[in-house]
């Protein structure tokens, strides 16, 4: 895959966790990257990130022209947009700082340049509400952690949003070894989020009424569905299950079965002692390990499995891979 010649600067605009990844992706697959960020602090932790990532970015494969020296950091925003040809917004997930932040990249950004923000789930058509110049190349592209190696990236466009500018995005995060998803429809939390989301609703609840620990429910995903998700999804997981008769065989079996209170769809009160359950459990889970050896592990992971996911993909239609 070679990269859009039409993109050349990238401007990351917010330098946290996501921001952070988005610039070892970018870097990887032989981008200019300018930076920007009011912390005076993030220069040197947004370099420290991306050393440490590097060498995952190694294994998962450079673009030959991949250099870390190709990052540089502007203290003022519309010098940082100067030379943009796309721009990645990362700032924190406040409706009100979004808007603001990219109603200002709106601003100063040349025409061409497409704006994306990482938003986990506010909708396109706010963050559009107050750009006066080109609202229509604001998109949302909604990755996930880390990064730098996870490869969904769902796009979503507002009211005012361009068809092509999606299309440029896809493009674009599809040059970068990423399964860019185009969403039909804006909806809060987009789809990935929303279904992680009801899972933990669930599991909050579990924990709460002493059904099961934090270990207990993660391994219930890590060696039941988890599993098979990976390759195939929720939808194709049930699929199978119905037998020879497929989806159809599964409804009329287990359809009814809908209607039952399994879930409770509303998440429990958040209180003190469900929050230290929670907490305790997770720290129990990890004691004695450091978070970069946690971290560590599931890069490891992610590119081995990514790997073998190769070799089926796409899992989800099947097309041509069985």
């Amino acid at each position: 895959m070679t990269n859009d010649p039409t993109i050349r600067n990238i401007t990351v605009v917010g330098t946290g966790v996501i921001g952070n990844g988005w610039i070892t992706r970018f870097l990887a697959n032989g981008y200019q990257v300018t930076a920007f960020d009011p912390d005076p602090k993030t220069e040197e932790k947004t370099r420290a990130a991306v050393e440490r990532a590097w060498p995952w970015m190694e294994k998962m494969g450079l673009h030959k022209d991949a250099s870390k020296d190709k990052l540089i950091f502007h203290s003022n925003l519309e010098e940082a947009l100067k030379e943009a040809d796309f721009v990645q917004e990362n700032v924190p997930e406040r409706e009100e700082i979004k808007r603001k932040v990219i109603a200002d990249i709106d601003t100063y950004a040349k025409e061409e340049a497409i704006i994306a923000s990482s938003t986990s789930g506010i909708l396109p058509s706010s963050l559009q509400a107050d750009c006066h110049n080109h609202p229509e190349r604001i998109i949302v592209a909604h990755p996930f952690n880390p990064v730098y190696l996870m490869p969904l990236v769902e796009l979503v466009g507002g009211e005012k949003t361009d068809a092509h500018a999606i299309e440029k995005a896809r493009s674009f995060y599809d040059s970068l070894k990423m399964k860019p998803l185009v969403v039909r429809k804006e909806i809060e939390g987009h789809i990935a989020d929303r279904l992680m989301e009801a899972i933990w609703r669930e599991s909050l609840h579990i924990v709460n009424d002493g059904v099961a620990s934090t270990d207990e429910i993660d391994s219930s995903i890590i060696y039941g569905p988890g599993l098979r998700w990976a390759l195939m999804g929720p939808f194709m997981t049930l699929h199978m299950g119905g037998g020879k008769e497929g989806m159809r065989h599964l409804l009329e079996q287990f359809g009814p079965a809908l209607k039952l209170p399994w879930t409770k769809l509303e998440a429990p009160e958040l209180t003190e002692e469900l929050a230290d359950q929670v907490i305790t459990g997770c720290e129990a889970q990890t004691a004695g390990i450091e978070m970069e050896k946690l971290e560590d592990r599931r890069d490891q992971f992610l590119i081995e499995l990514q790997q073998l996911l190769e070799k089926y993909w796409p899992g989800s239609t099947l097309s041509g891979k069985l």
